[in-house]
């Protein structure tokens, strides 16, 4: 990464899309374990951040299910060289001890990135896709799909924030 071009990104780029998603945020935590049923609703509270320069988002967030706290932490970039959304993830409910990494292309206008995670019994991995949307400044809505190892999509978490402040 050229200094150029990242200072250009900060400025009017990837970079500067990102940094458009720092603040704290209140919203509802949405689960579904199936296509129709709607497991859970949950408030959820996060605060995101930019770190080193610019280069990065920092989100912590906690929620529940039903009556268990869930934590999680993200890192979201936006890698210049490879032209790709990034994201590291865990969570102390769905990724349990494990460190889900997700890039998607960087032709998405917004971050738009799959992963994939294993079912813990030796089968075949499933995909996650996640998607990050700001429909205007003070509203960001983070959607996770699971992916069949056939390919199936559906939609298993949605995070509607509400900003609190910037």
């Amino acid at each position: 990464m050229g200094k150029q071009a990242f200072e250009a990104s900060l400025a009017d780029g990837r970079h500067r899309q990102l940094a458009q998603m720092a603040g704290d945020w209140e919203g509802r935590f949405r689960l579904w374990f199936t296509r129709d049923e709607l497991a859970c609703e949950a408030p959820q509270r996060g605060r995101i951040r930019s770190v080193l320069g610019g280069r990065f988002l920092m989100h912590e967030y906690e929620t529940r299910f039903n009556d268990d706290p869930i934590e999680g932490f993200v890192i979201y970039g936006y890698h210049l060289d490879d032209g790709n959304w990034e994201s590291a993830w865990v969570e102390s409910f769905g990724t349990g001890t494990s460190i889900m990494f997700s890039t998607g292309g960087g032709n998405a206008p917004s971050p738009d990135m799959l992963g994939s995670y294993g079912d813990g019994q030796g089968g075949p991995r499933w995909g996650w896709r996640t998607t990050l949307e700001q429909p205007d400044p003070d509203t960001l809505v983070i959607t996770m799909f699971n992916l069949t190892p056939q390919g199936e999509e559906m939609r298993a978490v949605e995070t509607r924030y509400t900003r609190v402040s910037r």
